[in-house]
């Protein structure tokens, strides 16, 4: 068998062996993050119930995940550049699958967002490990665009099976079940993995610079922090010295890593325009879209009176777009160009969130099911042709942390998304005018309107459910009229910077 360290120089070693067999463990992954991230926006509701925490401990509990995983992906990235992509993942996969058992547990919002934020730790190591043994694996660029295909649009179809799932386990079970899904498809990722994937690591790699791996961590968690804290409270000292403290700690770690002779991340990748270029749009791309998506299942279930299962049903478009969009966005590329199928996949995103901003608490199910589908084929061109782009730009014994970079840009654009947008729809809400008596946490939140309603009169709680859906729909409206912005604007420049930008066509 031919070394995945070596170059390409054979028929044999373009055409690896095994490496369809390999790509199913690795999308299998893929299908275990997406999973997870998307019924914890199910399960929102029934948290609120439950734990009863606070607007902005919900805001937490959403985003947490977020924030330590973009602080630690290009740490871990680079680790499996050095340890070895096989060892991290599967490594990683375990420890998913076992803090996947202390979130279902969480008895407080205080553990559960500490449950979260462990399990960002976990997840930190599987999307670049993922990437970077589809760049090590396949060698011939169509194929590589074809298996990038297919791994955008697996986890395009997690966002389907998770809350279709997740609905089903909710009308049945506790909502501490949706997390304990994560345990069967970790134990077949790990036994099938061991036989299947092959290591490759950089074979050159250096010292693990653990002050980098502070510095990032400090920086990208400083900065996300005061950004979310100063859109819901004001700028405060606390806020400021937040920023200012994730500020430096960035600065400190670009210029270290320009000294050090084998930096955590080669500063280098940056200078090539398209590698620079996809990646600001992943990340303007999902921050227009994450807060958006966060609270869209509370409206299903909240507002419209959707059961979670049928809410999972209803996001279902999306996916299907995404899915049917990954598996031709490379070839689609290679016949256009790179920056038309880029931008008019951003343009139809924004497009789509900007018919949402017409939404109404009895708005019809074919709008929104043509906007999801609309966003979901967009979206499905976009990243996966950017993922393309970035892994091309590369050497393979950097695709860890190129990889590492990618997924930095969707989980930061995810955070600051739900932190931005989500608190747009969150100071909208707490607005609304009540009828006396009603509790305080029912400006905290939908849910906690919704349980306030059941201890209250017939009229008032009438009143109050309404005024509550009124005041949450005009939020989201807002951010959906924001999040389009954002996305047309990442459309324009995005034709403008990836201007020339072809995908390598050799076989």
């Amino acid at each position: 068998m031919t070394s995945t360290l070596q170059p390409a120089t054979t028929t044999e070693a373009v055409k690896r062996p095994g490496r369809w067999l390999a790509l199913s463990v690795l999308v299998l992954a893929v299908l275990l993050v997406a999973v997870d991230a998307t019924v914890l926006g199910l399960a929102t509701p029934y948290i609120s119930e439950d734990l009863r925490p606070t607007g902005t401990q919900l805001l937490w509990i959403g985003d947490v995940y977020s924030f330590v995983i973009a602080g630690l992906l290009v740490s871990m990235g680079s680790l499996g550049d050095r340890i070895g992509r096989k060892r991290i993942l599967l490594g990683g996969a375990t420890a998913f699958g076992a803090i996947s058992v202390l979130n279902a547990y969480a008895t407080t919002p205080e553990l559960m967002i500490l449950a979260r934020a462990l399990l960002g730790v976990a997840g930190a190591t599987l999307m670049p490990a993922t990437l970077a043994l589809i760049r090590n694996i396949f060698h011939d660029p169509r194929e590589r665009s074809l298996a990038i295909g297919i791994w955008g649009a697996t986890a395009s179809a997690g966002t389907a099976v998770g809350p279709i799932a997740g609905g089903f386990l909710l009308e049945h079970f506790w909502w501490g079940s949706v997390f304990l899904i994560n345990l069967p498809v970790m134990a077949v990722l790990v036994l099938v993995g061991i036989r299947t994937l092959p290591e490759s690591r950089n074979p050159h790699p250096g010292p693990w610079d653990l002050t980098s791996v502070a510095l990032s961590l400090i920086g990208v968690i400083g900065v996300v922090y005061a950004v979310k804290e100063a859109a819901a409270h004001g700028f405060t000292w606390a806020t400021l010295a937040a920023g200012a403290l994730g500020a430096a700690a960035l600065t400190w770690f670009v210029r270290r890593q320009l000294t050090l002779a084998t930096p955590l991340l080669d500063m280098r990748l940056f200078r090539n325009r398209g590698f620079s270029a996809a990646v600001l749009a992943d990340l303007l791309t999902i921050l227009g879209m994450s807060g958006l998506v966060f609270f869209l299942s509370q409206y299903l279930q909240l507002v419209q009176g959707r059961r979670p299962f049928e809410a999972g049903l209803a996001e279902l478009p999306a996916a299907v777009g995404a899915v049917a969009a990954g598996l031709v966005a490379g070839r689609t590329a290679r016949r256009f160009s790179v920056r038309a199928v880029v931008s008019g996949g951003l343009a139809a995103v924004g497009l789509a969130l900007a018919a949402l901003t017409l939404i109404t608490e009895s708005t019809g199910y074919p709008l929104l099911g043509t906007a999801l589908l609309v966003v979901g084929v967009g979206a499905g061109f976009s990243f996966t042709v950017t993922a393309d782009v970035i892994l091309s730009a590369v050497p393979k014994d950097q695709a860890g942390a190129a990889s590492a970079v990618s997924e930095t840009a969707y989980e930061l654009g995810a955070a600051l998304g739900i932190a931005i947008l989500g608190t747009i729809v969150t100071g909208v809400y707490r607005g609304f005018p009540s009828p006396p008596g009603t509790p305080s946490g029912a400006h905290e939140s939908l849910g906690g309107a919704v349980e306030a309603a059941q201890g209250m009169s017939g009229t008032s709680a009438q009143q109050l459910l309404s005024a509550a859906r009124d005041a949450f729909v005009d939020g989201l409206s807002l951010a959906a009229g924001a999040g389009a912005i954002v996305l047309l604007s990442t459309a324009i420049a995005a034709w403008f910077m990836l201007r020339g930008q072809r995908l390598d066509s050799a076989s």
